[in-house]
């Protein structure tokens, strides 16, 4: 019994380690929504997974823009996606916030999850809609949810 209880011990150490808390975090906090789609500098695309009601959102990248930069050139030119990195998903963030009418809000915390997800906090002046306000959206995205 003592051994199987080392072992399940040492299994969820392991999960800990690889990252499975944020995967199971992300996946509560974020699988409900439908991303909505902001665009920064080169007209590269960020999906943005909005909690309203907490104040919380997800910008995802995808793997080619990591590895390739903000367009092709980037990468033939020597420039390296990862110096940028924090730079493009923090311009995508304030984006995002601008374009759906929330020029007040401020950021206030980052998380970096992994190179194509990383999670913001921010705060605004206004109170937390209720429920089911209809908010803006950008455009040619449904609502979901808050």
């Amino acid at each position: 019994m003592y051994r199987l209880t080392s072992l399940i011990g040492i299994a969820v150490l392991g999960l800990l380690a690889s990252g499975c808390t944020g995967f199971s975090y992300l996946s509560k906090t974020y699988v409900a929504l439908t991303p909505q789609v902001v665009t920064i500098g080169c007209k590269d695309p960020y999906e943005v997974y909005d909690q309203r009601r907490i104040r919380k959102m997800l910008i995802v990248s995808n793997a080619l823009r990591e590895f390739t930069g903000c367009g092709s050139d980037d990468r033939l030119d020597g420039g390296d996606p990862g110096l940028t990195r924090a730079k493009r998903f923090r311009e995508a963030a304030r984006a995002y916030l601008d374009e759906t009418v929330r020029e007040d809000c401020k950021i206030t915390g980052e998380t970096v999850f992994s190179d194509l997800q990383t999670e913001f906090t921010y705060t605004c002046a206004g109170p937390i809609e209720p429920r089911d306000t209809k908010v803006p959206r950008l455009p040619g995205r449904s609502r979901v949810g808050l």
